[in-house]
């Protein structure tokens, strides 16, 4: 039996987005088009893929399996594009980034404009937040990710080390003091990132070996680092920070560090992609890229 190829992709569209209108506007076709597709597809088939009333469509029992198939026909449809851009060695296309809010304001936004201008041919969709997204179910070609470990079914390049410290302004610890210890951050006012697996919990090691555990406490929870540093600034807290982007104002003395004789593990920078047989080009471009600004003795936070 020899089926229209065709008619999986505009049906996965269909069943993906949940009406015909929809599929046909990401298709750019019309909706009878779409329509007599999905007819044709279920004649050549034999079965009912889809229930259709005048508010809603449904996928049949048979629909949901032609469903799974036809997903991953597109998708080995899209791999095979992909092999033949990398093949061609074209840096062309829609290239889909995800990073997180900070690092993507403070040290990609900025050196965007040189990577763009080298690969004239390619367009960039940035999406910038800070929650673990699935590259592969959200459409993202590549991701930045500030980690210790990565998702084993995805391909990671370690970047740059990512040293973490409890830091604060000049006006904040002259009115409340300086730790001596990571006990005495008890007795201190954090502002605390509540994307973190545990903001209040913090365990810190020095070279003698000592370990010390303590419950960070504050007034203050917030989910972006730049508010919280814009905060931290006006002396309103301390914050236990990533390097990456409190450097800049640690150099200026704008913040200080303290408890530099403590230290938590680092995290690392890392650039990640999916698994694919061939890198396509566009990604590939990306990801040396990255390297070129932020692998180990480049990136500006480091040192």
């Amino acid at each position: 039996m020899t089926v229209d190829l065709n008619g999986f992709t505009v049906f996965a569209k269909v069943a993906e987005l949940g009406g015909f209108t929809a599929a046909a506007d990401a298709l750019g076709l019309s909706k009878s088009m779409v329509s007599r597709q999905i007819s044709a597809l279920e004649e050549q088939l034999g079965v009912r893929l889809l229930n259709r009333t005048t508010r809603r469509i449904s996928l049949t029992e048979a629909g949901t399996v032609v469903f799974e198939r036809a997903q991953r026909i597109v998708a080995e449809a899209q791999e095979a594009a992909e092999d033949a851009t990398c093949v061609e060695g074209a840096v062309r296309g829609t290239l889909r980034i995800n990073a997180p809010m900070s690092f993507g304001i403070t040290q990609l936004g900025p050196v965007m404009p040189e990577f763009t201008a080298r690969y004239p041919e390619l367009t960039i969709d940035l999406v910038l937040n800070d929650r673990r997204v699935n590259l592969i179910e959200e459409g993202f070609d590549v991701s930045l990710r500030i980690s210790a470990m990565t998702d084993s079914s995805l391909i990671a390049r370690q970047l740059a080390p990512v040293e973490r410290y409890i830091v604060g302004a000049p006006s904040y610890f002259e009115k409340h003091g300086v730790p001596k210890r990571p006990s005495d951050l008890a007795d201190h006012d954090f502002l605390l990132y509540t994307l973190l697996a545990r903001p209040n919990q913090l365990e810190m090691t020095n070279a003698a070996g000592e370990t010390e555990q303590v419950e960070l406490k504050g007034r203050f929870f917030c989910n972006n680092a730049d508010a919280m540093r814009a905060m931290m600034l006006k002396g309103m807290g301390i914050v236990f920070s990533p390097d990456v982007l409190c450097h800049e104002h640690l150099k200026s003395g704008a913040l200080v560090r303290v408890l530099a004789d403590w230290t938590v593990p680092p995290l690392t920078l890392h650039v990640i992609y999916p698994h694919a047989r061939l890198l396509a080009a566009k990604v590939r471009a990306f990801v040396d890229f990255t390297a070129e600004k932020f692998g180990p003795g480049k990136a500006p936070w480091v040192g």
